[in-house]
Order: C-alpha cells, then structure tokens, then sequence
C-alpha cells in the first residue's frame, strides 16, 4: 500500500484564520493531540517572529511525542544578506528542531514586485538558504509559495527555483496555491509534471479560496505528490487551508492510500472537535465526516433503507472516522425514523403498535407549529413516552410571576421570579432573582424543586437560543426556544414554542427538568 506522510500546519496556518488565537498552552495540547491521531509532521509556529512561538518551541522540546516532528517553519533570507547572519534563519535554527519548512519566491511576478530582486539573486537566496539550514537540521522542506501562478505564467523559472532547492538538499519540494484559485485539473497535471522532472519528493499545500482545497490535494497526491500539509477543519486565512479530516478518510478509505493506522482513523471526530474546542469554535455540523449531520437521516424512505442496509444512504460507515449514524425526527419523518428513535432511547415500540401512528401524527401536527425536535431530541423523548403512557409527572405548575424592573438609567434590570408548584401532597411557593427573566424563572424552578429532587443541583444550562418563527409580526410573533442542559455524564436540548418568550422557555425549562428526573429514575 502506498503512503503519504501528513502535514499538519493548524498551530501556524491554522492560527491565521478570523477569530482564532491559540495560547502556548492551547498549542501544546493541540501539538499532543495531533501525536495521537499520528501525523508525520507538526508545523509549530514561526520562531522568533514572537515571544509566543518562542516560548512554544522551548516548551514543545520537552514533550514526549510518540509519532510526530515538531518543525519550525520561517523564510529564506533577505535580500543582501549572508544566511549566517539572517536573523529568520538564525531563530529556526535556535529552535533546535529536527525538521524546518522554509518558504521562497518561485513566481517571478513576486520576484520582481515584492523582493524588487533579479531572477538570479532569487534562485541564490532559495539555494543558500536550503544549503544553510541542511547543515543544522536533519530535514528541510521547501514550500515553493505561489507555485502553481508561477509556473502557468513562466515554468521555466518557477522550475529553477526548484532546482535551486533541490540541488541544496531539500527533502520535499512542496509546491503551493498560496492563493488558492487554481482549478483542480489544472493542479494535477502540473504536479505530475513536476513530478517527472524532479528527484526529490514532492508535496503539496493548497488554500481553499475556490473551495477546492480538498479536491486539489487529492488530486495531487493521484498525481505523484508524497506529503500533503493542511488543516484540521480546514482552518486558515481567507477561506482557509486544505482540511485534513476530509483528505485523510478520503485517502485511506477510497485510494487505499495509507496516511494513518485504522485505529487511529478512529480519532478523526475526537481531534476535529477538540480543536474547535480550542479554538473557541462552534463545531461544523454539517463538516463531512466528522460532522453532527455527515451521518445524519431525516427522509423517511432514507432511515426506511438504512435500517435495512446502511450502505443505502452512506458512502463509509461512520465509526471508522469516529463518528455514528443519527435519526433526525421531523415534520419528513416515516414511521421508519420514529421506531428508529425507540430503539436508540430504549423503548419498546413496534411496527404495528397503535401508538405508532399516534406519535406521528402528534410529531406532524407540533412542527406545524412551530417545534422542532432535531436539536431537542429529550423533549421528543418524552413526547413519546406520554403517548406510551411512560410518563410520569414530578410536579404541578400553580402559578409564576415575573417582575422586571430597572430603577434608573446606567444600570442593569433587576428580574425576579415568583413560582408556586404542588409537589406531590406538598406546595412550594419561592422567589429567585436573576441576570434576567429567563435566568429568573430558571433558578427559582429549581430553588422550588431541589429540595424534593436534589439531583437537579447537577444540572447546567449550557446553551440557550430563541429563533422568531413568524416573520412580519415583530415583537407579537412566535419563537422557539432551544435549550441544552446537562449533568457531568450527558448533556440533552430541549424545546418550547409560543408567542410569548417566557412561556416558551418555560416549556424548555421543564422538559430539561422532567427528562433529568426520568433518567435518575429509570437508571
């Protein structure tokens, strides 16, 4: 089986993307992360371009990695001066790793343009620079940015910047659509050009700025190349880098191209997440392969078949990247989906049960309402279990009353809940105040329920989102209300649906509650 070696640049190219800034410390849990998933190579960071890469390299000295080589990433020299006395070089060597990327100049557009240097001067400083590195490094890859512009607008030079390299020693040539917007055909049949006139291996680093990253990279490796830099989740500037979760599966799963152990293509999910974790990210859901939806159904006639055989409606079966297959429960859904849904929740349900029908119907009739289960799957748990007749009520709402007052400009609200429930033969009546009504009405429910049920002082309120629902009626219209709970072992949305945003979270409020009661119960 052929194999390439991976290339992770998400703690350098990554950390260039909008809204993403990754402490010493995120970059030392991501670089550990990226060891188990088992690729080749780290790409660190820029040493001495700021205290934080610095601090990066000394520290990720110290780590014990089991697969992976930290690289030190930084340019070739300037112009005018010698490599011994260039300050880039000086600082990748300083970082004492055994594998350093340097990237150069191989479009003379940029030769001309941004260096203001001849041709000549250029291919010397590529050459120098390589040669210099080779001496303190056990490896040096040459990222020839902008390649790919640079051999379409002069393949003669854009091929000496690479001889250049070459003929100093470098270990890949790795050949680069900085900008992103070469088409994918046009991409493969340079690489394999290039690949027949060069000795050395050659790699590939593509940007997504046509939204071909994915593609290109694959078709570069097709073509002969033998490492593939990129991203995980695609981070990057602009549009982004070419997103290794997706080159990875598509590799090894559909070329039989080996990139990975099969155990570790298990960790796909696990480290697509984390790093969206870190970098304080919501994750993709609709990201292929490790995605909430990649493997998620909601036709009918799409569960009716995956229920029978899963390759129907799924192109790899999900727990070899670490994910698993998911109903989604909608106004579309069969009876396929909803006995799907009893099985995952444990509940006896068969095709010819009364109750069945009764469940889709009342699941038809709720999102013509305006409910939506996909993310609230605990409230359309025990929507099924009150039609089955397993529900059971822990408390009766009296009454609740909400006040918010604000006393004078400058300052913030101030909001108080009032609740009276009957709890069994018992009526509690209490107050709690909050950051707002919601949030009120919140704390005084479980003020009012704790005593009774102590277990719901382990339940948090993670995320809280309303959605206008009737477009035109400004602040009279419906919303929904999606809310997610969770204990230190689970977490489970819930919904609610009114024209009144207090009622509506009430709802989801209570669902959260009664589902948290029924699980210690049933437990």
């Amino acid at each position: 089986m052929r194999k390439i070696e991976i290339y992770d640049t998400t703690l350098r190219d990554g950390a260039q993307s909008e809204d993403v800034s990754f402490s010493v410390e995120d970059k030392l849990r991501i670089t550990e992360k990226l060891d188990e998933l088992g690729v080749h190579y780290i790409e660190g960071g820029w040493p001495g371009a700021n205290p934080r890469d610095g601090e990066f390299f000394r520290k990720a000295a110290k780590l014990r990695l089991n697969n992976s080589v930290v690289v030190a990433f930084g340019s070739t020299h300037r112009p005018k001066k010698k490599p011994a006395d260039d300050e880039t070089l000086r600082a990748l060597v300083e970082a004492k790793t055994s594998a350093i990327t340097i990237y150069g100049k191989t479009w003379d557009f940029h030769v001309k343009e941004a260096l203001k240097i001849s041709n000549a001067e250029n291919l010397d400083i590529i050459h120098n620079s390589v040669a210099f590195l080779k001496k303190h490094a056990e490896k040096v890859f040459f990222d020839a940015e902008h390649f790919f512009d640079g051999y379409i607008n002069n393949p003669k030079y854009a091929m000496k910047c690479l001889e250049a390299a070459q003929d100093a020693g470098a270990d890949c040539l790795v050949l680069c659509d900085t900008n992103g917007g070469v088409m994918t055909s046009v991409l493969g049949e340079i690489v394999r050009k290039v690949v027949r006139e060069v000795n050395s291996p050659v790699g590939i680093h593509v940007h997504n700025d046509g939204d071909c990253a994915v593609a290109n990279s694959i078709s570069a490796v097709e073509s002969g190349a033998a490492q593939v830099q990129g991203t995980i989740n695609g981070l990057g500037e602009r549009c982004g880098n070419a997103n290794l979760i997706s080159i990875i599966p598509n590799l090894q799963l559909k070329l039989g191209i080996k990139c990975l152990g099969s155990e570790n293509l298990k960790k796909l999910r696990e480290v697509s997440r984390f790093v969206s974790e870190i970098a304080n990210l919501r994750h993709f859901k609709h990201q292929p392969f490790t995605g909430d939806s990649a493997f998620a159904h909601k036709a009918g006639m799409h569960v009716s078949a995956i229920r029978k055989r899963p390759e129907t409606y799924e192109h790899i079966r999900p727990e070899l990247v670490g994910n698993s297959q998911r109903i989604l429960i909608s106004d579309q859904a069969g009876k396929s989906n909803i006995l799907r849904k009893a099985e995952e929740f444990g509940i006896k349900l068969s095709s010819d049960s009364p109750q069945l029908q009764e469940i889709v119907t009342d699941l038809k009739d709720l999102e013509s309402q305006g409910f939506q289960f996909e993310g609230a799957e605990a409230s359309f748990e025990l929507l099924m279990k009150k039609a089955l007749g397993l529900h059971k009520r822990f408390f009766d709402l009296i009454g609740f009353r909400l006040i918010v007052e604000k006393r004078k400009e400058g300052e913030e609200p101030i909001s108080e809940a009032t609740i009276m429930l009957k709890v069994g033969g018992h009526i509690e009546h209490t107050a709690a105040t909050g950051k707002g009504p919601v949030n009120a009405l919140d704390n005084a429910l479980r003020k009012a329920l704790e005593k009774f049920y102590p277990q719901l002082r382990d339940v948090k309120l993670h995320d809280y989102k309303v959605r206008v629902l009737t477009a035109g009626k400004g602040t009279s219209a419906k919303v929904r209300v999606l809310v997610e709970s969770g204990d230190k072992d689970l977490k489970w949305g819930t919904v609610g649906v009114s024209e009144n945003i207090i009622e509506a979270s009430y709802q989801a409020l209570v669902d959260s509650i009664e589902y948290k009661l029924l699980k210690e119960e049933n437990s």
